[in-house]
């Protein structure tokens, strides 16, 4: 069973970057798509980033449109998210996830997702 490690997480000001990493252990991802949610305190797991594993396509969450970069390294088995220009909005804890062969759900939903990481904490202060 593949496993999915997230790092890169921790506290940025306002206005900094982070980038964050997720690596699958085990076996090869073997997925159609990988994405990207997040989870405030309080808040229900919401859509973040998604890429096609062999087509490279993207696409993401109207909230993060344009500061966020989701990309992956197939060699490496490790999907990425750069976030720049962090507002305090973007604090919650990410998680990172593997698709499922033959969902019916969208790629926004988390049912589209079978495999996650254990996630990894980002703070952004005012």
């Amino acid at each position: 069973q593949v496993q999915l490690v997230e790092s890169g997480g921790g506290l940025v000001q306002a206005g900094g970057s982070l980038r964050l990493s997720c690596a699958a252990s085990g076996r090869t991802i073997s997925s159609p798509y990988m994405g990207w949610f997040r989870q405030a305190t309080g808040k229900e797991r919401e859509f973040v980033a998604f890429v096609g594993w062999s087509t490279g396509n993207t696409n993401y969450a109207d909230s993060v449109k344009g500061r966020f970069t989701i990309s992956r390294d197939n060699a490496k088995n490790t999907v990425y998210l750069q976030m720049n220009d962090l507002k305090p909005a973007d604090t919650a804890v990410y998680y990172c996830a593997r698709g499922r062969w033959g969902s019916s759900y969208s790629y926004t939903d988390a049912g589209a997702y079978d495999v996650w990481g254990q996630g990894t904490q980002v703070t952004v202060s005012s």
